[in-house]
């Protein structure tokens, strides 16, 4: 039988656009509290904003995750105004593509620091709250590219299959607290992330919306406590 999420807290990175945004809204209309986090302010109060009209408790704390002060602080500011979590959806990360010595270093390096060093800084200040309570979730958005490397991700593939490596280790570190780590990995998905402005309105349709990866990680959090998923792949049917 599934499990009711109604009343859990979750935070949630890259909350102000994208993937991050639409779930941050389909929790809320499951009556999930949500706490935000990203570095602009504005946009992310905006969110907030919307998933207080339906019905929830919603935080705003900015910080850029590369930097663990600003995730320390984020979260100590969650923590106080919503309580600790429950869920953690480390979604923020940023893509970098581009032949490998044509990248500048400095662009390499900073990739790994948002999506690998990034959901690291929250998932250390988090995960204590999930010990403490001896349950919860923690999903992390992946990507298609960190189960299978292409011609110009090496910076991108690279960090995301960190990430694969890292939950899968701390998966089974934390199975004993009941504690679900689990990956999200979808291929192209219609946001700014992946395709800019340079994709055309008609085509947006072909491909996964960010509203498809909430209704999964959703029911993904649904499923009743003693089973996860700890690894999903999201392709989108015909884009072509």
């Amino acid at each position: 039988m599934a499990q009711n999420i109604s009343g859990k807290i979750a935070y949630i990175t890259g909350a102000w656009r994208g993937i991050g945004k639409a779930t941050a809204l389909e929790l809320a209309r499951e009556g999930v509290h949500v706490g935000l986090i990203a570095r602009t302010e504005s946009a992310l109060e905006e969110v907030a904003e919307e998933a207080r009209t339906l019905g929830v408790k919603a935080v705003a704390a900015t910080a850029d995750i590369a930097d663990m002060a600003q995730v320390d602080k984020a979260v100590e500011t969650l923590q106080d105004e919503l309580g600790p979590a429950d869920i953690l959806i480390n979604n923020a990360g940023i893509g970098m593509y581009g032949n490998f010595l044509e990248i500048d270093p400095a662009d390499w390096k900073k990739t790994f620091e948002v999506n690998v060093f990034g959901t690291y800084h929250v998932t250390r200040a988090v995960l204590p709250q999930l010990i403490e309570k001896n349950r919860g979730d923690i999903i992390n958005i992946s990507s298609s590219s960190g189960l299978k490397g292409t011609a110009k991700s090496t910076a991108y593939s690279g960090s995301k299959f960190a990430v694969q490596g890292m939950t899968e280790a701390l998966m089974q570190e934390v199975r004993k607290h009941n504690i679900r780590v689990m990956t999200l990995n979808p291929s192209l998905v219609a946001t700014d992330l992946t395709f800019g402005d340079q994709l055309e309105e008609a085509d947006k349709e072909k491909y996964m919306q960010p509203e498809d990866i909430a209704e999964h990680i959703v029911s993904q959090l649904k499923l009743h406590p003693r089973i996860f998923i700890k690894q999903s792949l999201q392709w989108a049917t015909n884009p072509f």
